[in-house]
């Protein structure tokens, strides 16, 4: 007990010290003032506009190296230098304890540093939602790393009587770990070679431990170094106990023991390398851990599954940090797959082989990276792959699939990865449900599902519906044997026990009785339906066509097994080539479309000739403009069928070309039918004082002149949705830690009883609506761009009465039985949807009219044309400096979600989001810059009081024992 006081006495007294002269209030000084300085104009945080404290900890690791240095180059070079070295070695307590305590006094002035930098992550708290994960993270990998320069600092603060010396000797050493890993001296050599000079380098292991995971190999690393350094330290003190000629067994066995113990740490360090499973994932939502649905898949798995890394030596140096991170990866599956998951990470330059194989086979091919130095441009062919096999199916993922470029004011690009587990395991269920689709279908299938024909009597029937009974009765006895008791078919009569059947069907599915054109006299009925304990699927029987039943029934069928890569119906306008290339003609939606081919089929609807293609397993119908009703019958059937429709409209949309920006009138052709189930579109816009920035065409006046320019604006058009204007409650948008609206209408619902209303997006308490079409930005006279916010029918500018402030649903969900739209309004002429001007008069029966929907109807409504459109996606771009999709995942979630994909939404979710700041003016950037400071200065000045109090309290002391 008395010895541990010993390392306490000497840390109490080495921080007494500190703050007696100088050198603890410089230290703190410059720390904090160089970190703030560097956090808000270096890095410009909030030219960023990201909530997070990266800048923070950005410079940490050369910010270290200096003050470390500094404060450590008088600890031991001042002993040897005044001589009180000698009073030190010459007690009875080890070396190591006055090594020890000199260590920790130098440690809690860096904490008490740190303690001053707490105001930044507390400030980007308050404004914007935080993951505190790397923060904390950050502040391990701050502690860990300046307890390492601190005893390198000891350690030749030991060696020598020149503090100046100590000095620079500290900046070399700890200058040269940090330069081990960084890119200036890894771009030298290829990946392997770099990926070792990483593992030794500081600054690359600190960068490990930001993003938010502690992984055991980092932590052993730097608490290996900082024990290392220590351990050299009490050997050179040892040393000077003797005479450099003696050679004492005492001097020997210490020499054997520190040897023995750096020789530990490296083997231990060696050793730990090869475990990449030991790690914690701080971050929100645990961003680099698999998460729970990829282990449900690699739990399907009956055959062994090969995931092959093509990783090049010589990349770019860009992507060579990033191949370690996906290694980790894929060995986490390899653990998770317990025996399953085949891993290999190969460099195709030294297999011709495989290089040959996966260019024919698996169509792998070298990219072209141009690598530039101060020195030459050089072209580099480098492979940065991933292929993902399954028995005789794979799919293979590039670098376009894995990395996001992100850019930011006054710094270099970033690439990080996006989201690679996400991209692994829908290459992992895609190649594991195409293996197994050379099975049958019912084998997919959990639960039994009964095909029920509600059909007449065949005298009733005519004679072309007869014919088609009897033929898909037909193939249904072939089907049901092989079923293997998973499908069942029966036929009922409407007409029978007095037709009760009749009106039990026509209250709950709306089934009517059909008729022919040629003989309205004669009723009949005609509806198939698939059902199981959960749900009822309606087959459409539109064309009656007994060709085409098998690949109908088929497609019902899909609803209800799992594993098939469903099949999205897109319904977007149609823009011609040519004004779409200047930005008229409506908006487009190349960025929508590709994202969804990722994870789903996709069809392009054509709505006009009345009907959804029979495989589709959902509807989307974005920005719809001028539809006819046939059109409009085509969804209203699709929705009675039990399906889901979302839909993305508004009365307006926008242009954007020759630097003016102009509002166009939008007719969607889909507003009565909306409004008969309850959704209204307003025809106004909602603005929003928590608005994001956008790069909006601006007028500036200047002596009478005007010009047009492009400014980065807070744009109240554009909505910034965040944790209070995002439902938390629905799987939709639970995740997505933010959403940018763009040009959105207010919904105001009227739902019916039995319905389901979810309010999915929301604006703030600050928004408010306008109707004027002058969405054209302003800048005054004084250089400060400001759009015009009118108020509602006056078109005047925001006064400051906040009366009309409110709450707008901006998307919703409404869920369960809906009435058909045609069943208070005459059906659509098929004759002229044709484009024929005359009616059909074929003796065919009409198509059964759908009243009502089952249960598991939905309809999705998001209130803009404009906030997936390309132009627009392409302008968050240029306002947050990375590949802003946003809203293509909500849609995609919403798709998830309705198709009750639950896995893959999950791991969606996961994904790396920009979580941005709110919109703020200069004078409040300002105040919060000053807060930040004010509070660091308040903390100093609080250490500074303490210290005061302390000397008052000791010289009261003092004056006590000699009785003054």
């Amino acid at each position: 007990m008395i010895r541990d006081a010993v390392a306490r006495r000497v840390a109490q007294k080495e921080v007494l010290l500190f703050f007696a002269s100088p050198v603890a209030w410089l230290f703190l000084a410059c720390f904090t003032a160089v970190t703030f300085f560097i956090f808000f104009w270096v890095e410009s945080f909030f030219a960023r506009n990201v909530a997070d404290v990266r800048p923070l900890f950005e410079w940490m690791p050369v910010l270290l190296i200096f003050l470390g240095a500094a404060l450590t180059m008088r600890m031991w070079s001042e002993e040897r230098r005044t001589g009180t070295i000698e009073h030190i070695l010459t007690q009875p307590a080890g070396v190591w304890r006055f090594v020890l305590g000199k260590f920790l006094a130098c440690f809690t002035l860096l904490l008490l540093a740190l303690i001053s930098t707490l105001p930044l992550p507390a400030s980007v708290a308050l404004m914007a939602d935080l993951d505190w994960g790397p923060v904390a993270a950050g502040y391990v990998a701050t502690c860990l790393l300046g307890a390492t320069y601190i005893s390198a600092g000891l350690f030749v603060s030991s060696r020598t009587d020149n503090p100046i010396v100590s000095l620079i000797g500290t900046v070399a050493i700890c200058g040269l770990l940090y330069l081990a890993g960084s890119p200036i001296l890894t771009g030298f050599f290829d990946t392997r070679a770099g990926e070792v000079l990483r593992l030794l380098g500081s600054g690359a292991r600190f960068e490990s431990i930001t993003r938010g995971v502690l992984d055991l190999r980092d932590l052993f690393y730097y608490l290996g170094l900082t024990l290392a350094f220590l351990t050299l330290n009490v050997y050179s003190l040892e040393r000077l106990r003797w005479s450099s000629g003696d050679s004492t067994p005492r001097l020997r066995h210490g020499r054997a023991a520190t040897a023995l113990v750096l020789v530990n740490l490296v083997l231990a360090n060696t050793w730990l390398a090869r475990i990449d499973t030991l790690r914690l994932d701080l971050t929100q939502g645990h961003l680099y851990s698999i998460s729970e649905p990829t282990h449900h898949f690699l739990a399907r798995l009956q055959e062994p599954l090969t995931i092959r890394g093509y990783f090049s030596a010589k990349t770019h140096p860009m992507l060579a940090p990033l191949v370690p991170q996906l290694r980790d990866l894929l060995q986490e599956y390899a653990v998770a797959g317990k025996g399953k998951v085949h891993v290999e990470i190969v460099d195709p330059a030294e297999n011709p082989q495989l290089e040959q194989e996966a260019n024919e086979r698996f169509g792998i091919h070298a990219t072209p990276f141009q690598i530039a130095d101060r020195y030459q441009s050089t072209l580099v062919n480098s492979y940065f792959s991933i292929l993902v096999q399954y028995g005789s199916e794979h799919q293979t993922l590039g670098f376009n699939d894995f990395i996001e470029v992100r850019t930011t004011a006054n710094a270099a690009a970033d690439v990080i990865l996006r989201n690679p587990e996400y991209d692994i395991t829908r290459a992992i269920k895609n190649v594991l449900y195409n293996y197994q689709m050379g099975g049958s279908l019912f084998e997919r299938i959990d639960e039994p599902v009964e095909l029920i024909g509600y059909v007449s009597a065949d005298a009733a029937l005519p004679d072309m519906l007869l014919a088609y009974k009897h033929s898909i009765k037909a193939q249904l006895e072939e089907i049901v044997p092989k079923s293997g008791g998973k499908f069942s078919v029966r036929f009922i009569e409407p007409e029978s026990r007095d037709g009760a059947i009749a009106a039990q069907i026509a209250q709950e599915w709306g089934f009517r009785p059909m008729v022919t054109p040629l003989d309205q006299e004669k009723k009949f009925y005609f509806y198939l339906t698939l059902a199981d304990r959960h749900q009822v699927v309606q087959l459409p029987t539109d064309a009656f066509d007994p060709g085409n039943f098998r690949t109908v029934l088929d497609a019902g069928l899909k609803r209800f097994a799992s594993g098939f890569t469903r099949t999205v119906a897109l319904s977007v306008p149609e823009v011609n080539d040519q004004m779409a290339r200047f930005n008229l003609g409506g908006p487009t939606f190349n960025n929508l479309q590709e994202a969804i081919t990722r994870d789903y089929s996709i069809r392009l609807e054509d709505l006009a000739d009345g009907s959804v293609e029979p495989d589709a397993d959902i509807l989307a119908v974005i920005a719809p403009h001028r539809l006819d009703e046939q059109s409009v019958f085509a969804i209203d059937q699709f929705l009675m069928r039990g399906g889901t429709v979302v839909v993305a409209s508004s009365p307006y949309t926008t242009e954007l070309s020759d630097g003016e920006l102009r509002l166009r009138d939008w007719d969607s052709g889909l507003q009565p039918w909306l409004s008969f189930h309850g959704l209204n579109v307003g025809e106004s816009l909602v603005l929003d004082e928590q608005s994001s920035a956008f790069p909006a065409p601006v007028v500036r006046e200047s002596g009478g002149y005007e010009f047009r320019d492009v400014k980065m604006l807070d744009y109240p058009y554009f909505i910034a949705l965040r944790s209070g204007g995002l439902s938390r409650k629905h799987a939709i948008t639970s995740n997505l830690p933010q959403l940018t609206m763009a040009w959105a209408s207010p919904i105001t619902v009227e739902h019916k009883d039995g319905q389901q209303l979810t309010t999915l997006l929301r604006s703030s308490p600050k928004s408010w609506l306008s109707n004027s079409t002058d969405i054209m930005p302003v800048e005054s006279g004084t250089g400060n761009p400001e759009p015009e916010q009118p108020r509602p029918e006056s078109g005047e500018p925001l006064p400051d009465s906040h009366e009309q402030y409110g709450q707008r649903k901006l998307g919703v969900v409404l869920e369960g039985r809906f009435t058909s739209f045609f069943s208070d309004h005459p059906l659509p002429d098929p004759g002229k949807a044709a484009g024929t001007g005359t009616s059909s008069t074929a003796n065919t029966p009409a198509a059964g009219l759908l009243m009502h929907s089952p249960e598991s109807a939905r309809i999705v409504l998001y209130s803009s044309n404009d906030f997936m459109d390309d132009q627009i996606l392409n302008a968050q771009v240029m306002a947050s400096g990375t590949q802003y999709l946003g809203p293509v995942e909500l849609l995609l979630n919403s798709l998830d979600w309705a198709l009750q994909d639950d896995e893959l939404l999950k791991i969606r979710s996961r994904a790396h989001f920009n979580r941005t700041l709110p919109p703020m003016e200069r004078q409040g950037q300002a105040i919060i810059e000053y807060l930040d400071y004010g509070l660091a200065i308040a903390w100093l000045g609080l250490l500074g009081l303490v210290q005061w109090l302390r000397r008052r309290l000791r010289m009261r002391r003092y004056s006590a024992r000699l009785g003054l």
